[in-house]
């Protein structure tokens, strides 16, 4: 139900990875299998027909019962088929033997988890989509918003809020191109016993059809056909690219949301106070708090996913034609992932939906430091003046001052200007003997300080004058759209 997980309690992505969810999917690949078969001629129409109609109604089959049957073979798939056949022949006794066929338990695990990961995926991607739409309406609103650039937790150079919503947005849409890569190609599985699909040519023949050597592979895309899935070159029991494939775009997902969560909490600290959540969470003890509930969610995903994966991509290392234990390590990481990004892609369709945004306290952070964010702008300027090394020195000195004097940096850089640098000073020492006398340089002359007018000062002093190609980069993030993939994902 989610009582101690707020991320994802709730989510469309939840209901369709929940036991019902899951037990709609193992019912559909039995049905889908057996109607495959009646296509081409393995299994009558009849049987197809019954198995349909008897898996269609799953109120006859208890999830929880199910789960207790499946420690004595491992899985649920075993006490399912029981259940199946013993529903489809309350319609039609002989269509009872078609149930299951030629299948083992992995081909329906395997294909109900990947039906179950294309309905998650298919509530995800739409919620990756508006969050997009809103960052991009966020940029564009924002393109020249001035604002605090912070590197290491400290304030670095000025950047506008536009830029960073658009970076966000540029996240989001990688994320979004990755899932969508990895829900076009989920496939469905079908190798039979060992991966070689020779039940269902046993089985053709016991019926007195001809051998067809191509029978497995026709099988194969026509089960595809019927579940909506990819159909493999392979059987991929112990082939497990696509869910290796599936677990990093999760991971790549949440970390792209999480990224904006993070500057989200960040920016919302009541001391920067710069971004507030629209309709934050309360607190049980103190009534003046609203708390950034939705970016403190989507954070928590991120922080969990990425185990998750590893779980996922470590199952990649699997024994034999099936294995013991790898495949048996991914159900639960890969159901507890998708819930996960999928709680997160709701919250942070959300979150940017609602999210407010404060110029006024952007503007008063980035003058917090009395100049300092455009020293790199000065050092720039005032090289061109003095040499990049006293220009250095300069604004070293000058920074210095303002931090530990508390004075502002126009201040600090006015004493510095006009105080003589120290001579370089040759001591005089006596030549070594034998050695003739080394004559004395001359000190060298103190540099002048450099000439900077007051209001080229100002000039230099104001942040808004020092964002670079921000809006520049702002228009062309903003060029791509939300509904074509990259080429390169």
């Amino acid at each position: 139900m989610g009582l101690l997980a707020p991320s994802w309690a709730g989510s469309a992505a939840a209901a369709a990875t929940g036991d019902a969810g899951y037990l709609r999917a193992l019912l559909d690949a039995e049905a889908a299998l057996t109607r495959a078969q009646a296509a081409l001629g393995l299994a009558p129409e009849a049987a197809a027909a019954a198995v349909t109609a008897a898996a269609a109604e799953t109120h006859r089959y208890d999830p929880r019962a199910l789960a207790l049957r499946a420690r004595a073979a491992g899985n649920p798939v075993v006490p399912l088929v029981a259940d199946l056949t013993a529903a489809v022949a309350t319609r039609d006794p002989e269509a009872a033997a078609y149930v299951h066929r030629g299948a083992t338990s992995q081909d329906i695990l395997d294909t109900a988890t990947m039906l179950v990961c294309a309905r998650a995926l298919d509530t995800v991607l739409p919620d990756l989509t508006r969050t997009a739409a809103a960052l991009r309406r966020t940029a564009a609103e924002h393109r020249d918003t001035p604002m605090a650039g912070r590197t290491l937790t400290q304030h670095a150079v000025p950047t506008t809020f536009g830029l960073k919503a658009a970076g966000w947005r540029s996240l989001v849409l990688d994320a979004h191109d990755r899932l969508a890569c990895v829900r076009a190609a989920l496939p469905v599985q079908l190798g039979g016993a060992a991966g070689t699909l020779a039940a269902f040519h046993a089985y053709a023949a016991a019926d007195g059809a001809p051998p067809t050597p191509d029978l497995g592979s026709r099988l194969l895309a026509r089960y595809a056909a019927e579940t909506g899935l990819a159909a493999p070159a392979l059987p991929w029991h112990t082939l497990r690219t696509p869910v290796a494939d599936l677990a990093g775009a999760l991971a790549c997902t949440a970390g792209a949301l999480g990224k904006a969560a993070a500057d989200v909490l960040t920016l919302s600290r009541t001391e920067l106070g710069e971004l507030t959540e629209g309709s934050g969470g309360s607190s049980s003890a103190m009534p003046h708090k609203t708390n950034p509930v939705r970016a403190t969610l989507i954070a928590a995903a991120a922080r969990q996913v990425p185990g998750l994966a590893a779980v996922l991509y470590g199952a990649l290392a699997a024994e034999d034609e099936r294995p013991a234990g790898a495949w048996h390590a991914e159900w639960q990481p890969l159901r507890d992932a998708l819930r996960l990004t999928g709680g997160a892609a709701r919250d942070a369709a959300e979150l940017t939906a609602e999210l407010r945004v404060h110029p006024h306290r952007m503007r008063q952070n980035l003058d917090a430091t009395g100049g300092l964010v455009v020293t790199e702008r000065l050092v720039a300027t005032l090289t061109a003046l003095t040499g990049r090394a006293e220009a250095r020195r300069l604004l070293d000195t000058a920074a210095r001052r303002t931090a530990e004097r508390g004075i502002t940096l126009p201040a600090a850089l006015d004493e510095v200007l006009n105080e003589a640098p120290p001579a370089a000073r040759h001591e005089d020492r006596p030549a070594p003997p034998g050695d003739p006398a080394t004559p004395r340089e001359a000190p060298a002359a103190p540099p002048e300080a450099p000439a900077l007018s007051p209001s080229r000062l100002r000039q230099l002093l104001d942040p808004t004058g020092y964002l670079g190609s921000a809006g520049a980069l702002v228009d062309r993030a903003l060029e791509r759209t939300e509904h074509h993939p990259q080429e390169s994902a």
